[in-house]
């Protein structure tokens, strides 16, 4: 009997070493299925991925995301998350809403920024489909236009616009509680996986972010997980 696995595939920066590991203990502490983990490390895939970094990319996993279905062999599903969120609900769920009609799936977000600039004082770009692409679900055999030299050459709109699957009717939709954005929608207690989208309360400029308590309870069960039943 085959176990259903969910791969899940972090954004991971040297800059927000900590918001990876955050994040994938917020995964697995409401998770009610196996779970597999993946970071997306640059120097990991030296011989891979080997475009120049683009002024405007805000993170070192800009592009290198769109490598997903091919480390994934371009089969089954995956996930790939941004590092700068925080699950807040059981990825069964979402795994759930998982549709073979779709090459990919995500949150159809559509809004201006509110901020001119990101962490660290990085541009703010503004483009159509903005953070579609942070928070994907890829159905990795439709996803076959992704080879290594595709994304290697690809214009970053091409990529994070979905141009390569040639027809938008291919992307799904979840809802938007899954990549709930922070500071850019009102506060949503329900929301099941929020983003910190200019800059996670790890940066102390971002310390007072809305959920920003949230994470940080997170980062010391991170720190201090202890076994069940001891004081």
């Amino acid at each position: 009997m085959t176990i259903d696995t969910a791969r899940v595939f972090i954004g991971f920066d040297s800059k927000e070493v900590v918001a990876y590991h955050v994040l994938a203990q917020s995964v697995i502490e409401h998770a009610t299925m196996p779970v597999s983990f993946t970071p997306i490390v640059l120097p990991h895939l030296e011989k891979t991925f080997t475009r120049e970094r683009n002024p405007l990319q805000t993170t070192e996993f800009s592009f290198s995301r769109f490598l997903v279905p091919a480390l994934s062999d371009f089969q089954g599903w995956s996930l790939f998350m941004d590092c700068d969120m925080l699950m807040r609900a059981d990825i069964a769920e979402l795994w759930a809403l998982r549709d073979d009609r779709y090459a990919v799936m995500c949150v159809k977000h559509d809004y201006q920024p509110k901020v001119e600039t990101k962490f660290l004082g990085q541009t703010q770009t503004k483009y159509e489909k903005k953070n579609w692409s942070s928070f994907v679900l890829f159905n990795n055999a439709k996803c076959r236009a992704l080879t290594t030299d595709y994304v290697n050459t690809a214009t970053g709109l091409e990529l994070h616009q979905f141009k390569w699957l040639g027809d938008d009717n291919l992307i799904g939709e979840v809802p938007a509680s899954w990549n709930w954005l922070v500071n850019e929608y009102d506060h949503d207690p329900e929301a099941k996986n929020i983003h910190f989208t200019d800059g996670g309360p790890y940066f102390d400029e971002y310390r007072n972010d809305d959920y920003a308590d949230e994470w940080f309870a997170m980062r010391e069960r991170t720190l201090h997980v202890q076994q069940r039943g001891e004081a």
